[in-house]
């Protein structure tokens, strides 16, 4: 299963739904970096991206982006993959 890491805050609902989602497809841990927590990782998170917004979602070393790039991912066949790598 690949390294999933996963810029989230604590009160975000897209970040709770993409773990739940990740969750599902049998992906037992996921390394949550909380940005509300910690103002750096919100610098790194923009600098890596380009965005602002969480999640921000990384698959192995492919940027997924938020809850709605990982539930295209899902419904194009796509996700599956990406995680057995």
């Amino acid at each position: 299963m690949a390294h999933v890491v996963m810029y989230c805050t604590a009160v975000c609902p897209y970040c709770t739904m993409a773990e739940r989602l990740l969750t599902r497809k049998g992906v037992a841990h996921i390394e949550k970096i909380r940005i509300d927590a910690d103002p750096q990782a919100l610098s790194t998170m923009m600098e890596k991206t380009g965005r602002r917004t969480v999640p921000q979602i990384y698959i192995g070393d492919f940027h997924v982006g938020g809850f709605d790039d990982l539930t295209e991912l899902d419904q194009d066949g796509k996700l599956d993959p990406l995680l057995a790598q």
